[in-house]
């Protein structure tokens, strides 16, 4: 198992935080990785869907909110095929096997892949050295990328 801290530097994702989440989300597709996003909030799964439509002209990334796409019979219209699933925390969808983590806490569960964005903000990152040193403990191979 892995841990992968992305730290925000560039301006594009200063200003978007989640503009670097959809580029994780084009790598992970392009790498024909299906991925779960684990939403803070209905909120941010609602903000980050907007902008999976149009961060990037010319890509084109197949996305769903978990339990948002309920047809008139009550099927899930394919929410298990969605090459990324968006998961707000009312939302109880299994892991993947790659995961990225929006959420305050470290993830439970089985998976081979975590990704963690850690903001630009020095003071928000505390949670993130925290987290750090809990998957450290759990022994994943931890890795950091200047973003």
């Amino acid at each position: 198992m892995r841990a992968d801290f992305y730290l925000i530097a560039k301006p594009r994702f200063r200003d978007e935080p989640l503009l670097l989440v959809c580029e994780l989300a084009k790598k992970a597709l392009a790498a024909g990785q299906p991925m779960l996003v684990l939403a803070r909030d209905m909120a941010q799964a609602e903000q980050l869907d907007d902008l999976m439509w149009s961060f990037d002209p010319d890509a084109y990334v197949p996305h769903q909110i978990a339990g948002a796409g309920f047809d008139d019979e009550g099927d899930d219209g394919g929410e298990d095929e969605a090459d990324v699933l968006i998961a707000p925390p009312e939302a109880d969808v299994p892991l993947r096997p790659l995961v990225l983590n929006l959420r305050d806490a470290a993830v439970e569960g089985a998976f081979q892949r975590v990704l963690e964005v850690v903001p630009a903000d020095e003071s928000a990152r505390g949670p993130l050295r925290e987290r750090w040193t809990q998957y450290k403990a759990r022994g994943l191979d931890l890795k950091k990328y200047d973003m």
